[in-house]
């Protein structure tokens, strides 16, 4: 538990220091110096691309974590184990562009309202490439408990070189044209990174080793991937299909959809830093049979998760209004946006490690079954909610889908293995968050909106945070503070 919590620490870190640049770039500098139409383009690119790359992918990302403690063997090159996790994606990504270049009528046809997309079509191959060996080198990097770069490469350094490249853009010093390829390189160059700090770690073994491989289950994890690879096509689309659907009609509405989609993306930031390194941990729980070890982790990430999930959720609604008033007029409509998606991701963290747990066991059938259902409900809802409410629609379906797919799996979970994530500590996190929430709204507007932004937020920080010392609702968390008064002032507390 000490290598997860040191991880998760150091991820949540990195994320929360991504979060800060991206909010600057996401609320100050994309909406104030890019029109609408290029901010949504700027997104839908990233959307599509990690599409691409998800079907190129043919469901090894998740294999990876499933089979890698078989293959571990750093004597013996893992046995070829990297080889195996490139070769077989990189040749879905051969026929994924060939189709994609023979659908480009259809494509194209699908976004006429949105005719910047025909401009960059053909950038999206590289970008969707590098988006792949990403994915595939953050998988094997995480088999190895080495999480840490591929954070910081993602959530932090992307980050800053995008801060930088909008500050030349807004200063006159380039086309937009030129900012667009700029973009794409910047996201591609990330893999990159990854490779770079695998060859330095010394665990860069791309050679195939046939030999080693005839001791493994191939079949098995052959069958295994193409289970994989139609939940994770389902995933794909339940993350992505809203706004690829919104830019059909406009690019503009686009912008002001996935901007309001980050501004919830802090929410969620803890469960993705703890989920990174927590799913080798379950594998290996499954690998040595240890269901106690694995309801302990459940049951502990869900209430670190909510902790923190829930005192964001309550510091973005109560300074949404503040948070706005840096952007133009138009991206205001995007406040529905906020709590319906700010909803899905609250039972998101609540759940835990259900999907993980599901996908890494002998029941992941069950997994891809739930998946794909939800794939189609969502398709079927955006298409049904998008005509007539618009952005509204989109998150309301998003919502829906994400409530759906994880209260179906904690069941399954609940039914096949008898663990749960809950405690009785769960409703104090709820009823806490409820009397922050509550106490916030009665506050008036004080002065200006820094002043406003920082008392309230304070205000929510004191209240939420004196609950939770006070009550003892995670013993963990009154421990970290003893020790960090102690460490920093010599002085010995009880809370």
């Amino acid at each position: 538990m000490s290598k997860l919590r040191r991880e998760g620490i150091w991820n949540t870190v990195i994320s929360y220091g991504g979060i800060l640049i991206g909010y600057v770039n996401t609320v100050l500098l994309f909406p104030n110096f890019l029109d609408e139409e290029q901010v949504g383009l700027t997104r839908l690119l990233i959307s599509i691309a990690t599409m691409f790359a998800q079907f190129s992918a043919l469901g090894f990302v998740n294999m990876s974590g499933r089979y890698f403690p078989y293959f571990r063997d750093k004597e013996k090159q893992h046995h070829g184990f990297l080889f195996l996790l490139l070769a077989v994606p990189i040749l879905g990504f051969t026929v994924i562009t060939l189709l994609f270049l023979l659908g480009k009528p259809l494509v194209l046809d699908y976004y006429q309202e949105s005719p910047l997309i025909a401009d960059y079509f053909y950038y999206l191959i590289p970008l969707s490439f590098f988006t792949l060996v990403f994915m595939l080198f953050t998988a094997y990097l995480r088999s190895l408990y080495k999480t840490i770069v591929s954070s910081f490469a993602q959530d932090f350094l992307q980050r800053i070189l995008i801060t930088l490249l909008i500050t030349a853009y807004a200063f006159g010093g380039m086309p937009f044209h030129t900012f667009v390829l700029l973009y794409i390189g910047i996201n591609s160059a990330l893999a990159l990174v990854l490779i770079l700090y695998t060859l330095w770690l010394k665990q860069l073994f791309i050679w195939p080793s046939f030999k080693g491989l005839r001791n493994f289950p191939i079949k098995e994890m052959l069958y295994y991937g193409l289970f994989t690879f139609m939940g994770n096509i389902s995933v794909t689309l339940i993350k992505n299909i809203d706004q690829i659907m919104i830019s059909s009609y406009s690019l503009s509405d686009n912008a002001i959809y996935t901007t309001a989609f980050f501004m919830t993306s802090a929410i969620i930031t803890p469960g993705l830093a703890i989920f990174k390194i927590a799913f080798p941990q379950v594998a290996d729980y499954w690998k040595d049979k240890d269901m106690a070890g694995m309801e302990g982790l459940y049951k502990q990430t869900t209430v670190i998760n909510l902790i923190i999930g829930l005192l964001l959720f309550v510091g973005i609604w109560a300074n949404l209004d503040s948070l706005y008033s840096f952007m133009p007029e138009s991206y205001r409509d995007g406040r529905y946006v906020v709590l319906f998606l700010a909803m899905a991701r609250l039972v998101d963290l609540a759940t835990g490690l259900n999907g993980i747990i599901l996908a890494t066991s002998d029941k992941y059938r069950w997994d891809l079954l739930f998946n794909i259902s939800l794939a189609i409900l969502t398709i079927g809802t955006n298409y049904y909610f998008i005509p007539l409410y618009g952005i509204n629609g989109a998150a309301f379906a998003s919502m829906l889908s994400y409530m759906t797919i994880n209260f179906l799996r904690l069941f399954m979970v609940q039914w096949l293995y008898k663990i749960q994530p809950f405690a009785w500590s769960t409703v104090s996190i709820l009823v806490i968050a409820a009397v922050a929430l509550g106490a916030s709204s009665l506050l008036p507007f004080v002065w200006n909106r820094y002043v406003d932004m920082a008392v309230r937020s304070l205000m929510i920080v004191l209240i939420y945070g004196g609950l939770m010392i006070g009550l003892k609702i995670f013993p963990e968390m009154n421990a970290w503070f003893q020790k960090l008064i102690l460490k920093y002032t010599g002085i010995r507390v009880n809370f």
